[in-house]
């Protein structure tokens, strides 16, 4: 590594796979229990399955972004991460929270942990994806702030890029956003109109200016990208982000009793949020080429580390697949009125997260071996060809199945019977969505098996001889 202080970002990357073990795990388990309902019932509900696997994936990107960020910081900072001491701290409180959280749901019935957690002093529980109780929402409002504190000083007291400059943007709205979640109006509709603003925008808009950041820094480590491009498509993904990803909140207001200008806002906006992070890739990658001399198919070559290359192809295209394109199968209101609720909502969740977040990370994870190990050039090895094919194949496995069985819960349940309880049932009953259910669970097996490769390369490559030093 250039700078010493980039070895803190260890910790975070590994607990990020642990966790991403756990989510495999957790929704292996609830794929189970949509086709044996009684599979571990009564000891782990659905709905505690179901709140584990989404606060583990909130908690898994918030750790591989902390953990990213204090990996480039450093160099793009040109000098030492102002306190690495407070990053480690950071580390084990969010750690011991986010583990005592988990727990907390696994073994304490809900209604008893609201009592336990001080919910009647200020209310905050009860709500999907803020689940946490109220020592964990502040644990990570700390969390958050000391991560904020300690990267705004590197960024202070060293060089300034644009790339630095604007994950500092996005560090704030990180922090903001995430104050809403301790609002908690006794309006449903005004509750359902402020839980977007934490929901959507971390997800929609800061998450998406760190996977921006990501992504720039990523491209000029690799292959040698002309900053002054990068840096240009990362202000334009700014812009854009700023408006389609905070109007495209419109299209999660069709139907909660907010006004109908929604409609037409959130069907805009929404679709426009994935193309500049393509466009900038694409923009590189083919400067790139030409000036490599790639196109003419010489042997010339700067790729400096294969596997994180392939990860970050996958988030260009996962990202504007899974937000993009799967997103906009069913963001028309016209279209949403029929499929919002369904397993086409969980087929576009599970791409988009994927596509968009868990890809970049893994890159940033070879990258950060790379560095450690003092790589010059980082190879694939055979686990990483499988991990990286039976991830990729899994998922977009898993997102097929359940665009499938989403088609009986469309057709059925909504269009044909109106959205009755009856139309439910007899849409669970159908065999396009129980085979579209068995599929996600075999691809979810194929899933964890390329996880498993996953990690036994991140721990092994970087001793590997396939590399030129």
């Amino acid at each position: 590594m250039k700078y010493s202080s980039q070895a803190v970002a260890k910790p975070y990357f590994i607990f990020a796979l642990v966790l991403l073990a756990g989510e495999i795990l957790f929704g292996l388990l609830m794929a189970i229990q949509y086709l044996y309902g009684d599979f571990l019932f009564p000891l782990i509900p659905f709905n505690v399955l179901r709140m584990v696997h989404t606060n583990l994936l909130i908690v898994l990107i918030l750790f591989g972004f902390m953990g990213a960020t204090y990996y480039l910081i450093p160099e793009e900072s040109e000098r030492e991460l102002w306190s690495p001491k407070l990053a480690i701290i950071t580390f084990w409180v969010f750690a011991a929270a986010g583990v005592a959280t988990i727990l907390g749901y696994l073994f304490v019935p809900y209604a008893q942990l609201t009592e336990l957690t001080f919910n009647n002093i200020l209310p905050t529980m009860g709500r999907e994806f803020l689940e946490q109780p109220l020592p964990s929402k502040l644990g990570i409002v700390l969390v958050v702030v000391s991560y904020i504190v300690n990267v705004a000083m590197t960024v202070l007291k060293g060089r300034r890029t644009v790339i630095t400059t604007v994950l500092i943007t996005g560090l704030l709205g990180l922090a903001v956003f995430f104050l809403i979640a301790f609002y908690l109006p006794e309006n449903l509709i005004l509750d359902k109109f402020l839980w977007w603003f934490t929901v959507h925008l971390w997800v929609e808009a800061t998450w998406e200016v760190f996977v921006g950041c990501l992504a720039a820094y990523g491209l000029i480590k690799i292959i040698g990208a002309r900053r002054e491009v990068v840096e240009m498509w990362l202000w334009i993904e700014v812009s854009m982000l700023f408006g389609s990803g905070i109007l495209g909140m419109g299209h999660h207001y069709f139907w909660i009793g907010t006004p109908e200008y929604w409609w037409e806002i959130g069907a805009l906006f929404s679709a426009l949020e994935p193309v500049p992070l393509v466009a900038m890739f694409v923009h590189v990658v083919y400067d790139w080429g030409k000036e490599t001399g790639l196109k003419a198919g010489t042997e010339e070559k700067t790729m400096n580390n294969s596997p994180a290359f392939a990860w970050f192809v996958t988030n260009a295209f996962g990202n504007f697949l899974g937000a993009g394109i799967w997103g906009f199968f069913h963001t028309l209101p016209q279209v949403n009125i029929y499929t919002h609720g369904t397993q086409f909502t969980s087929a576009h969740g599970h791409l988009a997260f994927f596509g968009a977040y868990a890809t970049i990370l893994i890159g940033m994870m070879y990258l950060a071996v790379q560095g450690k190990n003092g790589i010059k050039v980082m190879n694939n090895t055979t686990s990483t060809i499988f991990s990286t094919s039976m991830i990729v194949g899994g998922v977009v496995g898993m997102t097929v199945a359940l665009t499938v069985a989403g088609y009986s819960d469309v057709i059925i349940s909504r269009a044909q019977m109106g959205a009755t309880w009856a139309g439910y049932f007899d849409a669970q009953a159908t065999t396009w969505l129980v085979q579209g259910l068995v599929w996600r669970l075999l691809m979810g097996v194929i899933t964890f098996v390329g996880f498993i490769f996953l990690a036994k390369d991140l721990l092994t490559i970087g001793k590997s001889a396939n590399h030129v030093r």
